[in-house]
């Protein structure tokens, strides 16, 4: 099927589009949508428009069902000084959202309103997709740091997120105890070095070797200088069972209090 056959001659002749065929989740949050287009586009790499004068702009696909007909149609959206550009891209009738964003993301590729983003000069990244990855990792509120924080929280304690230890020291903890001082960083497996998970990339390998042993020292030099100050510093990986990452922390607190 394409995305300009007629909906008379599609799935839905005599009853409106299901709206799992086209309209979104309530209540989603930004990131959420952001990574439905990324997987709908390919990659968030594929959603770039051209605005000229080496400026790019973050495009969307907007689905619609126009009122009195049976047909779902997909726009192009995004921003550019202000205002927000649409341009019909065609009919849709898959019938599900997800295939008809999809559908739309090839429309407006055919329809030559779309680019890749080029590397911006110097850039360290391998390739457009690798930057656009890179620019969607979280650097909080991450899974493990949001069911951490959830599992210390059931158990009363209550603390600060994403905050400095030290206010002249720029180095931000994912979880902080301000009276007890203990500091609690999640650290990445790849970004951090995990001497279990860490697989070495095959491009670029010298710059992430450096890479990953800067951010090991950074993170030793950042334990030294809160250990110097007082406080007592928590690092759990990603990949460790939440249950008893929690249970480490909380045990590590209680015995901070008891001393006090």
């Amino acid at each position: 099927m394409t995305g300009a056959t007629s909906v008379a001659q599609g799935p839905w002749k005599h009853d409106p589009p299901p709206d799992r065929a086209w309209k979104g989740r309530p209540r989603r949050g930004r990131d959420a949508l952001a990574a439905e287009q990324d997987r709908a586009a390919g990659g968030r790499h594929r959603r770039s428009v051209d605005l000229g004068d080496g400026r790019f702009a973050r495009a969307s696909v907007e689905l619609k069902v126009l009122p009195d007909t049976r047909r779902i149609r997909a726009y192009l959206r995004w921003s550019d000084s202000g205002k927000s550009p649409t341009r019909y891209l065609g009919e849709v009738e898959h019938g599900t959202r997800a295939a008809n964003l999809a559908e739309g993301w090839k429309l407006a590729w055919q329809k030559g309103l779309l680019t890749e983003e080029p590397l911006a000069e110097g850039s360290w990244a391998s390739s457009p997709a690798v930057r656009a990855s890179m620019r969607g990792n979280r650097s909080r509120d991450t899974k493990p740091e949001l069911r951490l924080r959830s599992l210390l929280h059931r158990q009363g304690f209550r603390y600060r997120v994403a905050t400095r230890p030290l206010p002249t020291l720029r180095r931000t903890a994912d979880v902080v105890f301000p009276r007890l001082q203990v500091a609690v960083f999640v650290d990445g497996c790849y970004w951090h070095g995990c001497p279990e998970h860490l697989r070495a990339s095959s491009k670029n390998a010298e710059f992430w070797r450096a890479k990953i042993e800067g951010n090991r020292a950074r993170d030793a030099e950042t334990d030294r200088l809160l250990r110097e100050a007082g406080w007592t510093v928590v690092r759990v990986w990603e990949h460790e069972d939440p249950v008893e990452a929690a249970a480490r922390v909380a045990g590590v607190i209680r015995a901070t209090a008891s001393r006090e």
